[in-house]
């Protein structure tokens, strides 16, 4: 597969978010059906892998690191920091330096490694100053335990914050035809100061590929369903443009999600989008996505038909949108 460049790093221009083999989608595939999509990956050309602690509540780290162990040397593996289990069972944020470094180590261990290649930051914790959770990171680059450092979900101002204290190797958000709020300011300040850009849920949550149609048909457990933009009006609203996103991708000769990954990679070099998935088959279209040539004329018309105006609902619902940093440049 085509390279891009993230940091000191040499990657597949398409990664392979792993969220979905351990988390979040409904009923996960099975350990073996699961190592089976992680190893396909490898031998395709994947070299770009992206877990967390989060994932599973650990379970997709102990499965990329049982998986993937004997193979390290041949890909670049992140996984995130910050967010976790507590104690008492719920999910948590919580940035404390003592709790970062605690969650490397136990990071470490589920994946089997000496040295994480990037680890980020999986949400700013606002009680904590973001430069102080960057710095015991930074700590721990010092020591060994990683590599580079990452932020997830922030804003310009605080990735402009958090880089004056040690170098930030990517941001991660999401990033999509009908996800454009890195295009406000953070996708700029990327560019200025030599920051990757890694874009989570580039296929809108599966969405742009075509493999939901129906909202209705999501499992109970299914975390689209606390999604705004797949309550039952605004997903009626959304289907109503995407045959003729269909239409677009067929005059090109691709699929609906090949084409929404090439739109992507079109946006800028610093871009490296990271699907996720469960099926070999999608994995293997994933991977096709680079060879598609954009026309100045499409990305235009894809530009008009699927934007901030076009897509309807927000992304998360007002709980999970309050942990997210949105302060942007004035």
């Amino acid at each position: 597969m085509i390279k891009r460049s993230l940091g000191p790093f040499a990657v597949s221009a398409i990664g392979l978010g792993c969220m979905g083999l351990s988390h979040a989608y409904g009923t996960p595939p099975d350990p073996q059906s699961a190592a089976k999509v992680l190893l396909r990956a490898l031998d395709l050309g994947y070299t770009f892998f992206d877990t967390a602690a989060l994932y599973g509540f650990g379970a997709n780290e102990a499965l990329v690191g049982q998986t993937l162990g004997a193979r390290c040397g041949q890909f670049v593996l992140s996984t995130k920091c910050g967010m976790f289990r507590n104690s008492a069972g719920v999910r948590e944020i919580d940035g404390r330096p003592a709790t970062l470094r605690q969650s490397v180590e136990d990071s470490l261990r589920r994946l089997r490694l000496e040295t994480i290649d990037l680890c980020y930051l999986h949400r700013w914790d606002k009680r904590i100053p973001i430069e102080e959770s960057v710095g015991a990171l930074g700590e721990m680059v010092v020591a060994g335990k990683i590599r580079g450092i990452g932020l997830c979900e922030v804003s310009a101002v605080t990735l402009t914050r958090a880089h004056r204290v040690h170098p930030i190797v990517a941001l991660q958000s999401e990033y999509s035809l009908w996800t454009r709020n890195p295009e406000i300011a953070v996708l700029e300040q990327c560019r200025r100061l030599g920051v990757g850009f890694v874009a989570f849920s580039p296929l809108g949550r599966g969405f742009l590929a075509g493999g939901l149609m129906d909202a209705r048909l999501l499992a109970p457990k299914d975390i689209r369903r606390q999604m705004p933009r797949f309550e039952p009006a605004n997903f009626a609203h959304n289907l109503s443009w995407f045959e003729s996103f269909r239409t677009l991708s067929n005059e090109v000769g691709c699929t609906p999600g090949q084409l929404a990954l090439a739109w992507l990679l079109n946006r800028g070099p610093e871009i490296l989008p990271i699907p996720g998935t469960t099926r070999i088959e999608h994995l293997e279209e994933n991977a096709l996505a680079p060879q598609i040539q954009l026309s100045g004329d499409l990305a235009q018309r894809l530009d008009t038909l699927i934007n901030a105006n076009t897509v309807i609902g927000e992304r998360y619902n007002a709980t999970t949108q309050a942990e997210i940093d949105t302060e942007e440049f004035s």
